[in-house]
């Protein structure tokens, strides 16, 4: 039983540090991608180069992401960024079968209900996008500059709750990056680890 538990805390670890070397560092560039969005249409970030794009990973169960759109808090955000022209790509990629995904029909209706703002919500089932960026948490942010590379990555801000109560005492992180980069500064804390649920990978 020792061994067993042994093996399984290497196998977690050993999982754990090969997410994390998956993740393209902070001033690469952003792999490019392309996923179907909740009405069908194709989405690709490299029909974006030339504009900011924030990735936004989702999963409407998890509590962590509750406590951003339940609040209006993440609803806010999006509306502020894209109306300066910032592009928002909400991304599910939790396998078929596990907690948080959701099909194109359940996606409309999560949009319509809690008036949700961004520029798109991307399903993958498969997991793809999420691979590409070493993705491991609900909500796990991303933003990419216009020349297509990664100016920030990490946790939304730096309380880790699931407390609603907890967000106007936090640094948002990604609002912080956005402001930065959009007013031409390097963006000050460029990497920050995530919280939230994990995202159920689809096993390959």
């Amino acid at each position: 039983m020792k061994t067993k538990l042994i093996l399984t805390a290497i196998t977690v670890f050993a999982s754990g540090v090969l997410y994390a070397a998956d993740v393209p560092p902070v001033g690469s560039a952003a792999p490019d991608f392309s996923s179907p969005d909740a009405s069908g249409k194709t989405q690709s970030l490299s029909q974006y180069k030339g504009k900011y794009v924030v990735l936004e990973w989702f999963n409407p169960e998890c509590p962590f992401v509750k406590k951003h759109y339940g609040s209006d808090n993440m609803q806010k955000l999006q509306a502020e960024y894209t109306g300066k022209g910032v592009v928002w790509l909400t991304i599910d990629s939790n396998a078929p079968g596990s907690e948080g995904n959701i099909t194109p029909e359940q996606a409309q209706k999560i949009m319509a209900s809690w008036k949700t703002k961004q520029t798109a919500l991307l399903l993958d089932p498969e997991s793809k996008v999420a691979k590409l960026y070493g993705a491991k948490n609900t909500p796990n942010m991303v933003v990419i500059n216009p020349e297509g590379k990664i100016v920030y990555e990490g946790a939304i801000d730096s309380k880790a709750s699931p407390n609603p109560a907890d967000i106007p005492s936090s640094t948002n992180y990604v609002k912080a990056a956005l402001d930065e980069s959009l007013a031409g500064k390097p963006v000050s804390n460029a990497q920050t680890k995530p919280y939230g649920c994990s995202v159920k990978y689809k096993s390959s």
